[in-house]
């Protein structure tokens, strides 16, 4: 199994922005962590991120006959971008979503996601540990 994890916008600005909801961890810190968490698993992975959606749709594309998981964090495209729900969806790979924070106690227009009904699955509020959590989950499936 190979899994490709896609970060959207702002995430690599984890470590600076709204610490208070976010944390202190860094997203290179972030990302150290999944390489070494994916290899205990012996799952290989690859990471990107991208603050534009049409290269979260590329991401998304390119996967295709490569990858037999990803995990996503789409970032705010999470509440409105059909066009990555419809990327998904063409891929037919077996997808989660992930989020660091609780996105249902949050602002009521974080409580809605258009794309996660294209995922097999979505986790939220475990911070950088729901990552793995999803590469344990894509390994059961």
């Amino acid at each position: 199994m190979k899994v490709l994890i896609i970060n959207g916008p702002n995430l690599n600005f984890l470590g600076i922005r709204e610490k208070n909801v976010y944390g202190n961890t860094t997203y290179e810190e972030m990302c150290s962590y999944l390489y070494k968490e994916a290899k205990k698993l012996q799952v290989p992975i690859d990471i990107v991120q991208s603050n534009i959606e049409g290269e979260i749709i590329n991401f998304i594309q390119d996967a295709y006959d490569k990858y037999d998981g990803i995990i996503i964090n789409a970032g705010a495209y999470t509440h409105y971008s059909i066009a990555i729900f419809d990327a998904i969806k063409s891929v037919s790979i077996n997808t989660i979503e992930v989020h660091l924070s609780n996105i249902y106690a949050r602002e009521e227009f974080r409580q809605k996601s258009v794309t996660a009904p294209a995922c097999i699955g979505q986790i939220c509020g475990f911070g950088k540990y729901g990552y793995v959590m999803a590469l344990n989950a894509l390994l059961q499936k």
